[in-house]
């Protein structure tokens, strides 16, 4: 099993920047998954944000968020980061980190262990 937990939601204004951790514990060693993050609005379907693999040699990003969002890991501490940059209300969701044995089931929407979310409201 492996737990996770994120860190770092809040309020920002359009524009502006946030970063989000996502801390890993359990029998499960983080290192040897790959993880990612996905995100849900209110009254929309959970989707896809960013993933790597466990190594950190490969980042994949969905469209909207490409070259504003970044995604790293520290396996040494066994921990996921997600640097979110100009930020826009449509990034307005509950994001969540994600791990699994393979980016390529991460960018299909699944995950074997998912964590319980932190909200991110971009507002004016």
């Amino acid at each position: 099993q492996m737990q996770l937990r994120e860190f770092g939601g809040g309020l920002v204004q359009p524009g502006g920047s946030l970063r989000l951790s996502c801390a890993a514990s359990g029998r499960e060693n983080f290192y040897n998954f790959a993880v990612g993050w996905f995100r849900q609005a209110p009254g929309k379907e959970r989707e896809f944000v960013a993933a790597i693999t466990s190594s950190g040699s490969t980042t994949y990003y969905a469209d909207s968020v490409k070259g504003r969002f970044t995604i790293s890991r520290d396996n040494y501490v066994n921990t996921l980061y997600l640097q979110m940059s100009s930020l826009k209300p449509d990034d307005t969701a509950v994001y969540y980190c994600a791990g699994s044995s393979s980016t390529t089931y991460l960018r299909a929407n699944s995950a074997n262990y998912w964590g319980q979310g932190t909200q991110v409201t971009v507002f004016s």
